[in-house]
């Protein structure tokens, strides 16, 4: 990781950059495939999923038969696990619905907002590095919550052409009704398009790489709306002389070890801390199964000391992380002063990972600093807001002379003619 000593906030911008990679040949490949999909549906997924996930695949849907045998391969313990994850999930998601009340705005004059569920979803679950069945519960409960009639999965095959039980099992524990064994671009364009076999969805949802990412960002320009822009993941923490360095550590190297792309970055006053957490990343670091991909993600993470709190509270304000632990003494007076973060973690014992799998609030939040205006998948993630308005004979004569004048005044005069009808009559 690299250090960096009181920065001026000229420097900031440059600092906080995230990893940057030249996505201009991503990007054809992928309107290529997408194209291919539209055309020829079915047959050129299973032709891309040959190509890239190097298995051929007789049909795309998962059987019932694999969705038991999965059940099977799944220790006891692991189901434990998840089905705690989902109970604190669906309690945390279940709370969030709300009565939306009725306004009358003047006297005969009534508007009022009704919560509609999203008829079709489609969930992308990737299953590269890392087989990401927590990812299942985090959309498909809100989405089987707010009442979505159709919720669509996919996720990448092994070379055996199954979907990894643990995934499988999460999806049969969270309602999902139809599951296929398509990875990548191909699975986005799918889902958007609709295939023979899988139905074409009206929001997707779900993290991935780039060619993900950027399938999703295409997609969404005519097709289909998705859940949020995003990019590699990425933490922040903010400790002071009370933080325990070994916490601090492990909580950084947590994220990095999502992939080389992802980031993880120490704000801090304390110069001793910083050096004691340098000490403990490297030799954590050594321990981890997955050691080469979290050196590579330290190559572009940082340790940044700055000068007081004021700063610390400023540059992650500018930073917005997806993921932000506040590991100080008095962690809730620089939480009630963060305004850009995706999800916040408090105090020494509430570490990233607690929201990650179980804690019940949601871990498929903005990065790459989107936190500035997105929010992380919740329940209205998969709802609509529909209007109504009434309008009684007493509401017509107080607002109706409003509306001509406002309708005149913009030359719509067939505006104004629809309540002046209304008004003689």
């Amino acid at each position: 990781m690299k250090l960096i000593k009181y920065p001026a906030t000229s420097d900031w911008t440059s600092i906080l950059a995230r990893p940057a990679f030249d996505n201009t040949s991503l990007m054809e490949t992928v309107k290529g495939v997408l194209a291919d999909i539209r055309t020829r549906g079915d047959q050129a997924v299973k032709e891309y999923e040959l190509k890239f996930d190097k298995v051929q695949l007789a049909t795309l849907q998962v059987s019932n038969e694999e969705m038991a045998d999965a059940e099977k391969l799944v220790s006891n313990e692991l189901k434990a696990a998840i089905l705690l994850a989902k109970s604190n999930i669906e309690k945390f998601h279940v709370a969030q619905r709300h009565e939306l009340p009725k306004v009358e705005t003047m006297p005969g004059v009534t508007c009022w907002q009704k919560a509609v569920a999203i008829d079709k979803v489609g969930l992308y679950i990737p299953g590269g590095t890392a087989p990401l069945f927590s990812t299942v519960l985090m959309l498909a409960l809100p989405a089987q919550i707010a009442g979505c009639k159709e919720i669509v999965l996919c996720s990448p095959p092994n070379k055996e052409g199954r979907i990894h039980p643990a995934v499988l099992f999460a999806a049969k524990a969270a309602g999902v009704g139809k599951i296929f064994k398509i990875g990548g671009v191909q699975a986005i364009g799918a889902m958007a398009y609709g295939t023979e076999s899988v139905p074409k969805v009206y929001k997707i949802f779900g993290p991935g790489n780039q060619y993900v990412t950027a399938a999703k960002q295409v997609v969404s320009l005519k097709e289909v709306a998705i859940d949020m822009p995003a990019g590699p993941s990425e933490v922040e923490v903010i400790a002071d002389e009370t933080a325990n360095p070994a916490f601090v550590a492990a909580d950084l190297l947590s994220q990095a070890e999502h992939g080389v792309d992802s980031q993880a970055i120490l704000i801090t006053s304390d110069e001793k801390l910083a050096d004691a957490v340098i000490a403990e990343v490297n030799k954590q670091v050594e321990q981890l199964p997955r050691v080469d991909l979290a050196k590579k993600a330290l190559d572009h993470s940082k340790i940044i000391v700055v000068k007081d709190l004021q700063e610390v509270i400023d540059i992650t304000n500018e930073y917005a992380p997806e993921h932000l632990i506040i590991a100080t003494r008095d962690y809730m007076q620089i939480a009630n002063r963060i305004t850009n973060a995706g999800s916040i973690f408090l105090g020494h014992l509430t570490p990233e990972s607690a929201g990650d799998y179980a804690s019940g609030t949601n871990h498929t939040l903005p990065t790459n600093g989107y936190a500035k205006a997105y929010n992380g998948v919740n329940l209205d993630s998969f709802l609509k807001k529909i209007t109504f308005q009434e309008i009684t004979p007493e509401g017509l004569q107080n607002i109706g002379h409003a509306v001509e004048i406002m309708a005149e005044n913009e030359e719509l005069f067939a505006h104004k003619n629809a309540v002046t009808l209304r008004m003689k009559k």
